[in-house]
Formats: C-alpha cells, structure tokens, sequence
C-alpha cells in the first residue's frame, strides 16, 4: 500500500465514522466535529483520487469538502450572532 492509498483509506473510514456516529445520536450535524470529520474525509479521498487520475471522484469530493467548510463558516456566524444577543 502506498501513501495515497493509506491516506485514502483514512478519508474513507472518516466518512463512515461520521455517517455513523450521526445516524446513532451520538453526534449532530450542526456540530464542527461533524464537519471536520467530513472535510478530512474529504480531503482524504481526493488525494487519492488525484493519485489515481479520477476526476469524478476528485469533483464530488471537492464539493463535499466545500459544503463542509461553507457548514462550517456558518455555524461560527451563527455563534457569534447568538453571543452578541
């Protein structure tokens, strides 16, 4: 196994943990470690994808890292605005 393979592997299993630990209740999706775990999914997965010349893959992984950050950004806005009131 080399390095883009292992880092993709890691990308993977972050996906599944995060699917996982939402369906069961232990995390929710308005939470940062949530997003987190989806953006280094991501991150994972595309370099992987690089490695291997996919670009579907890279494309859909690229959006999913971009939701996650954008989800991100606006739950720091909405915090702030809570701590303002």
């Amino acid at each position: 196994m080399n390095i883009a393979e292992a880092i993709g592997w890691t990308g993977a299993i972050l996906y599944i943990i995060a699917y996982f630990l939402l369906s069961i209740g232990w995390i929710k999706a308005e939470t940062t470690f949530y997003h987190l775990l989806n953006i280094l999914g991501a991150i994972g997965l595309i370099i992987n994808a690089h490695y291997l010349d996919d670009f579907p893959n890279i494309i859909v992984n690229l959006v999913w890292l971009g939701i996650g950050v954008l989800a991100i950004f606006m739950l720091i806005k909405k915090n702030q605005t809570l701590e303002k009131q």
